[in-house]
């Protein structure tokens, strides 16, 4: 069993953590939530400890990881703190707001032999499963182009935000999303162009990107925006033999939302007008289908954590993608200041 406590007690604990760390309950146990201020703005779960002591959980011999889910200008101070105490770490992505502290921390946990890693839990969206079984199957040929998009129609948003800061960026708050679902299945790219803008002006909030990253032939890009009244879709891949459009979006957050937990059979789960469309041809010619969804499944990321502090499996998550992420996050930013 591994017993797990969290540091932060607000949404992404409540509903983005909790739901799937439970879902393990023969392999995991939570015993502590750390909030400073003590305010419980979520219906207190049975038999877990809630504390505003950080020593409940650093001085706490039974925790075995700690779960930091605080804003992400206190992701550093209390990761290095987790770490010295002897305990492994999970991280809410963005990771730190430097690569440079994540490299600080990483080190850190290699030379106390702990356990560190981001929670990019993304990995595990349905959509971005689907179009990996897609391309896989050969059935689109050799890629040529792969558009992601993460949209919103919330321009009040960017419009209450009247400074600028990496915390409130789009780039860093959701980016960190899509910009993983790219690393972990194609790698490092060979190149990579920017187009980070504040739509709004000046010393305003970070409200749209556009990111082009290279391999080979092959064009990834990213693209999202605050100002979408109808979405992309999700995903459009080209291959010289086809394409495959998924309009929707993974479904597990939208079920979040309304509170409707992975308890249930068809959490998350697409109905057939969320399918993607391939269209493609062969040699037996033209064809057009709708294929059923991968299942998405966020606990998959306690599963892997539990493997590799349990059973010493290679870790899901790889330093180096992380440091890759945060510094393609900071050189995005960094083009907002050569406009």
């Amino acid at each position: 069993m591994l017993t797990i406590a969290y540091l932060g007690n607000g949404k992404s604990t409540n509903r983005y953590h909790i739901p799937f760390a439970t879902k393990l309950a023969d392999k995991i146990k939570i015993k502590t939530i750390y909030s400073p201020s003590g305010r419980q703005n979520w219906a207190p779960l049975p038999a877990i400890k809630y504390t505003t002591e950080l020593a409940d959980i650093l001085d706490d011999p039974a925790v075995d990881l700690v779960v930091i889910t605080t804003p992400l200008k206190f992701h550093y101070e209390y990761t290095k703190k987790v770490l010295e105490a002897g305990k492994h770490v999970l991280v809410e992505k963005p990771f730190t707001e430097t690569s440079e502290e994540a490299v600080e921390l990483f080190e850190l946990a290699k030379s106390k032999n702990l356990f560190l890693q981001c929670y990019q839990n993304r990995r595990f969206d349905s959509d971005f499963l689907t179009v990996q079984k897609i391309i896989e199957s050969g059935k689109l040929g050799d890629l040529i182009e792969i558009e992601m998009h993460y949209d919103y129609f919330r321009p009040e948003v960017p419009e209450n935000v009247t400074h600028f800061s990496k915390e409130d960026s789009y780039l860093y708050g959701h980016g960190c999303h899509t910009i993983d679902q790219v690393l972990s299945y194609f790698g490092e790219p060979d190149e990579i162009r920017y187009d980070v803008r504040q739509l709004l002006g000046e010393d305003r909030m970070n409200d749209y990107f556009d990111l082009d990253f290279y391999y080979g032939k092959l064009k990834v890009s990213v693209k999202s925006s605050y100002f979408r009244l109808k979405e992309r879709p999700s995903f459009v891949v080209y291959g010289k033999k086809g394409v495959f459009t998924k309009q929707t979006k993974d479904r597990q957050e939208e079920h979040l939302k309304l509170f409707y937990l992975p308890n249930h059979a068809d959490f998350g789960i697409d109905l057939p007008e969320h399918y993607g469309l391939l269209t493609y041809v062969d040699e037996a010619g033209y064809h057009e289908e709708k294929v059923v969804s991968e299942v998405g499944d966020y606990s998959r990321i306690y599963q892997g954590v539990y493997d590799a502090i349990v059973n010493g499996q290679e870790k899901i998550v790889k330093d180096e993608e992380t440091i890759l992420q945060l510094q393609i996050l900071e050189t995005g930013i960094a083009t907002l200041e050569e406009k």
